[in-house]
């Protein structure tokens, strides 16, 4: 069986996704104060490595955890609002990149999972 990250169609998707992605959460006036003082070529290579793994494309991953990761966002407003608007952000780009439904209520019960996690609760 195939995991979710060859069904996306690998790595190519995923960089393309992730660029996308960032350009829409960065034009989002909402979620542009969280990323003011962030190298975005890092972020990106983090996140395609983070859904890399996520995905099943990698055995492990090295960067922080959820929590960790967004502790700084968390601490300075970070809600269900705003992952709301990052999960829809999401969403949207895979259905610009033509994935099938399937695969994207599969990536978006992924991403429903670290709701929690993500805001430090």
């Amino acid at each position: 069986m195939s995991t979710l990250y060859e069904q996306l169609g690998g790595k190519p998707a995923v960089d393309a996704a992730v660029d996308i992605f960032y350009t829409k959460v960065l034009a989002d006036e909402a979620l542009i104060p969280f990323f003011s003082h962030t190298d975005m070529n890092v972020q990106r290579a983090k996140q395609k490595a983070f859904l890399t793994y996520a995905f099943g494309g990698a055995k492990g991953y090295n960067g922080r955890n959820m929590r960790e990761a967004h502790a700084n966002a968390v601490a300075h407003g970070l809600d269900d609002t705003h992952f709301d608007k990052v999960a829809g952000h999401l969403h949207t780009t895979l259905t610009e990149l033509s994935v099938s439904e399937d695969l994207i209520n599969q990536v978006m019960a992924l991403v429903a999972t670290t709701r929690d996690d993500v805001l430090n609760r």
